[in-house]
């Protein structure tokens, strides 16, 4: 960098790519890597704060100087992309504030959803959109998300107060609440929560707290076993908020481009319908395998294929994909090379090279070492007779002792 010259804290979704990994994250990078390659109707927009900023942050106990100016800058931007305002009390944008680190470091990381909302905005919400308990649910999530994350307030806490009110009203799913329960809920977890109304005050919390999430107790475990450097940094994405929520042609979902146990060639995930993404990863609810998607919402499932099969041959990888649907139009919210059961790498390897998609060197490049003594372990015959008594996803190589 030449002297004099300011450092840049803040990338627009549009300026990035995954040559900036470094300095953007895993997410970060892929996102703006997706954007060109998809498009911008495609992928939400948004910016990424980069890796040297929490960097800073963590080594002196306060953001770098520049960093606001360049958050409420990089925020007009997305404003004028998005046509609405943050903060906004009769049409607000909402966003998301998730973490990125350079490797790829599933749950561990923090992440808030629906920044921009409180007691005024969320009844505008309600009146632009027509339904007053998209709102009120997506006002819920951000109070509860916000005290678990931002301010420590035990998720457990939240749990007991929804199961306490689906038991009051003989429901079974969060998504069995109407408007006056979620309205309840709220008003509940206001009051142990210390909940910023302006909507600035929300997303520099955010920030920070996804910062903070660096270091962690699940984070420096993760990092110990993986081998991941402390000194790497967090990147910090905002995006323009799309809606999972927003009733029966809306889900959220994962979807890989292969079966990452087995490595056959066809795309594998689940999908919940009326959910957002963190519903499919939190166990609320049994998500829907991704094949029953052309029996929910049959023009999705082939453009999905399309964007898996498009993004698997740019990156000469299997992918592992994040996904919103909000009315019937999907949207991507980020990709990633898979993790993949030592099988799954094996066969992928063989079909690449198979497909012309990677030479036979490329192809070797893709299989960690370090996982393939899990092809060693005993495995139940692929032949044999049995009873199913139960079904999962398998999380060890399938040993198995009688």
């Amino acid at each position: 960098m030449e002297a004099g010259t300011a450092t840049k804290w803040v990338y627009d979704f549009a300026e990035g790519s995954r040559d900036l990994r470094a300095l953007l994250g895993g997410k970060g990078a892929n996102v703006a890597e997706m954007t060109r390659v998809l498009g911008p109707d495609l992928v939400p927009p948004g910016f990424t704060i980069t890796t040297e900023a929490c960097v800073h942050y963590l080594r002196r106990g306060a953001p770098p100087e520049g960093l606001d100016a360049a958050v409420d800058e990089a925020l007009a931007r997305l404003e004028d992309a998005a046509g609405r305002f943050f903060g906004d009390p009769a049409d607000p944008l909402l966003v998301s504030v998730r973490s990125g680190a350079r490797d790829s470091m599933p749950g561990m990381l923090d992440t808030v959803l629906n920044l921009g909302l409180n007691d005024v905005s969320v009844r505008g919400l309600a009146a632009v959109t027509g339904d007053e308990r998209f709102a009120w649910d997506c006002y819920r999530r951000l109070v509860q998300m916000f005290g678990n994350v931002v301010q420590g307030v035990p998720g457990e806490r939240f749990e007991d107060e929804i199961a306490r009110v689906k038991r009051d009203r003989g429901v079974q799913q969060d998504r069995e609440l109407d408007t006056a329960a979620l309205q309840e809920l709220t008003a509940c977890f206001l009051a142990v929560v210390d909940f910023p109304e302006a909507p600035r005050d929300q997303l520099v919390a955010a920030i920070r707290a996804v910062f903070e999430s660096w270091r962690g107790p699940r984070a420096v475990a993760y990092r110990q076993i993986n081998g991941i450097p402390e000194e790497w940094g967090t990147a910090v994405n905002v995006q323009q908020m799309v809606f999972g929520n927003r009733g029966p042609r809306s889900g959220s979902g994962v979807a890989f481009s292969r079966n990452e146990i087995t490595g056959a060639p066809e795309p594998s995930g689940d999908f919940l319908v009326d959910a957002q993404g963190e519903d499919v990863v939190s166990g609320v609810r049994t998500p829907r395998d991704l094949a029953e998607l052309d029996t929910w919402l049959p023009g999705v499932r082939p453009q999905l294929m399309h964007i898996l099969r498009t993004l698997e041959r740019h990156y000469g990888d299997m992918q592992d994909t994040e996904f919103t649907v909000e009315d019937g139009r999907l949207f991507m919210l980020q990709t990633r090379s898979a993790k993949r059961h030592a099988r799954a790498a094996v066969r992928f390897a063989v079909d690449a090279v198979d497909e012309g998609l990677l030479t036979p060197a490329q192809a070797i490049a893709t299989i960690d070492a370090d996982r393939l003594d899990a092809l060693l372990h005993p495995t139940f015959d692929a032949t044999a007779g049995y009873d199913i008594v139960a079904r999962g996803v398998a999380a060890s190589p399938g040993a198995a002792m009688s």
